[in-house]
């Protein structure tokens, strides 16, 4: 899809707040509400918007331990790859997996009330599934920089 920099502009502001309404986005951007809203629809239909959400503060919800996660499978025949993805999915504790190069397989990021949630997540849950053959984890002590926010400016 081909974006002008009026739609990388309203994708920004969207990315800092999509709570704004198209009116107060299209003030910003000088723009009528109504191209404005037609854009945003436009963006929502192909995709590239693909839904708004609140964003939580996990300390505050006291889920302040992030773990990263390197996994590495027994084997890595489509089926077991296909297997061990349809398990994590279900993990509501997995808030991210990649498939990766190198020595892993996967990287998950975990994010657990504290150290024996994630043990007892590590025991009772990852482990178990039959495909793991190595969890090599990593605890997050400070977070330096967190963001949703996709680097737009490059697409100018």
């Amino acid at each position: 899809m081909e974006l002008s920099a009026t739609d990388i502009k309203i994708l920004a502001i969207l990315q800092q707040d999509a709570s704004l309404t198209a009116a107060e986005i299209a003030e910003r951007v000088n723009l009528s509400a109504s191209p404005c809203w037609r854009r945003i629809s436009r963006l929502e239909k192909a995709g590239v918007i693909e839904k708004k959400v609140a964003l939580l503060d996990a300390e505050k919800l006291g889920m302040g331990l992030v773990i990263f996660s390197r996994i590495s499978l027994t084997k890595n025949d489509e089926t077991s790859l296909h297997n061990f993805e349809e398990r994590v999915r279900r993990f509501p504790e997995v808030v991210e997996c990649y498939t990766v190069t190198g020595s892993a397989d996967y990287f998950l990021k975990i994010i657990t009330r504290d150290i024996q949630h994630y043990d007892h997540f590590l025991r009772r849950q990852l482990v178990q599934v039959p495909m793991v053959r190595d969890v090599n984890s990593n605890v997050a002590v400070t977070q330096i920089k967190y963001t949703t926010e996709l680097p737009l400016e490059t697409q100018l």
